[in-house]
């Protein structure tokens, strides 16, 4: 039994060397995790404490769960990228168990047979040294952890969601979440709605998100460095594929190449679930089934999809005709969107309402759907769908940040130096709307990243040719793709 220990003892060793040496150089610091920390420290209300809990695994089927993603919260603050764990953090010093700390982490500590199975975990001696957190226990502490929350005057902390299972391990994330409710007495009624304003007890489950809002939405130059490459990589991933787009594809197969390039690039993710509809699927605003088995020519292909890299993730969408030519309608809406998206871009900068974009980009739509004839007037009943309540032909929102989320959080009030976010104006118009049939599924969304600066915007995801005669351009061009002749499945 001992030789199967020490056996074990040295694979895990040699495992945990290796993943150092393998490790990527240009994760987040230390030093930014901890100063976010800090920063939030002294945002926090006085006599209070901030409890963060990681994400929960996420079950795939049976005895397989889809790979692990950090809360990204919990990552922002500790740079840990592993499930069952907790952080606290104190506005003040407190004095527990003889030990002064402002900060705990609770993580899983080693376990040999279970790395063995799932690779390498974080110590309390790692989490201390190299997550440079001040002190560190393993999680089935918690549960007779010396720290009374009634004696705070706010606990800080995001409400629960009841999706989290319990597993065989001692301390896992079901029981921090358990012996958590049980300190601090929560409520027997589930999803509070407990407000900043003077209450009866103690908790608070809103004010977090208000003093982390601000400081996710404004990007240090440590996030911006890996945005850059996250939109980077996904912008040449759009180009690589207009190159490679030819009519008889599946929809799967352009979302297969598109994600082939984020690995090329050692992107961990997609940011969010691909987008790519052909024809009428393109107008499905968050299609995300991508079963088309073949794209037929004449088709508008509308690819929306975003590379996850070291955490933060890109949003960028291109429309492009699947035969390398705009039909004359086509290339009539998709002018018309460019337009509008370039409006957007030239009022923003810091200062300018966040609305203001979106206004603008809507007044250019309007006006270009009047004079196509797709409207008769810019009265609410010619403009707005009755079923939806939403304007007919560009139902969503122009502009949100992207971050750590691919919908980030950030203030939407005025626009900030640094603040990074997208302008992605759209026109929809499926099958029986009410136009000219010859408009009829032509879906266009050009969705790009801008970085917010002080006298204007720049563009991050100019790796992606925008305008209709540069896309038409490059589609002309030979793809690396087209070196790939596989097999076929059927027999001849």
């Amino acid at each position: 039994m001992k030789i199967f220990q020490t056996l074990l003892l040295i694979i895990i060793i040699s495992t945990s060397v290796f993943g150092q040496v393998q490790k990527p150089q240009d994760f987040l610091s230390n030093d930014f995790h901890k100063e976010r920390r800090d920063i939030l420290r002294n945002k926090m209300p006085e006599n209070s404490v901030a409890v963060f809990f990681s994400n929960p695994i996420r079950n795939r089927a049976n005895d397989v769960n889809f790979k692990y993603h950090q809360d990204p919260n919990f990552y922002y603050l500790t740079g840990h990228r592993q499930p069952h764990a907790l952080l606290m953090i104190f506005s003040e010093e407190q004095e527990i168990n003889d030990q002064s700390m402002n900060e705990i982490i609770f993580v899983r500590g080693r376990n040999a047979l279970a790395e063995l199975y799932d690779g390498g975990r974080v110590s309390t001696a790692e989490a201390v040294k190299d997550l440079q957190l001040e002190v560190a226990f393993e999680t089935p502490n918690f549960e007779s952890f010396p720290i009374d929350f009634s004696k705070f005057d706010q606990v800080l902390f995001y409400d629960f969601q009841d999706d989290v299972r319990q597993t065989r391990e001692k301390g896992d994330l079901y029981d921090l979440i358990a012996q958590f409710k049980q300190k601090v007495n929560y409520p027997d009624d589930s999803n509070l709605d407990i407000t900043p304003e003077p209450q009866e007890n103690n908790l608070n489950t809103r004010l977090l998100d208000e003093l982390l809002r601000p400081m996710r939405g404004i990007k240090t130059a440590e996030e911006l460095d890996l945005l850059r490459k996250a939109v980077k990589i996904s912008a040449l991933g759009q180009a690589e594929v207009m190159r490679a787009m030819e009519p008889g594809m599946s929809e799967l197969e352009v979302q297969g190449m598109h994600e082939f390039i984020y690995k090329k690039y050692k992107a961990e993710y997609e940011g969010y679930p691909s987008i790519v509809g052909a024809g009428h699927n393109g107008c499905v605003l968050h299609y995300i089934d991508n079963y088309k088995p073949e794209i037929e020519d004449g088709e508008l292909i509308l690819m929306d999809l975003g590379a996850e890299y070291h955490g933060y993730t890109a949003d960028v969408t291109r429309t492009i005709p699947v035969n390398g030519k705009f039909t004359k309608e086509q290339k009539a809406i998709y002018d018309l969107v460019y337009k509008a998206q370039e409006a957007g871009a030239s009022i923003a900068k810091a200062g300018v309402p966040f609305s203001a974009v979106f206004d603008t980009t809507l007044a250019i739509i309007n006006e270009g759907l009047l004079d196509l004839g797709i409207v008769e007037s810019l009265n609410e009943e010619d403009l707005i769908d009755p079923a939806t309540g939403r304007h007919r032909y560009y139902p969503h929102g122009c502009c949100h940040h992207i971050g750590l989320d691919v919908h980030d959080l950030g203030e939407y009030g005025t626009l900030e130096a640094n603040m990074v976010i997208t302008i992605e104006p759209g026109i929809y118009i499926p099958e029986g709307s009410p136009c000219d049939k010859k408009w009829w599924d032509i879906p266009v969304r050009i969705e790009d990243d801008y970085l917010i600066k002080k006298d204007g915007v720049e563009l991050l995801s100019n790796d992606a040719p925008r305008k209709s005669e540069e896309i038409e351009k490059l589609m002309k061009e030979k793809s690396a793709f087209g070196k790939l002749n596989l097999p076929t499945l059927e027999e001849e």
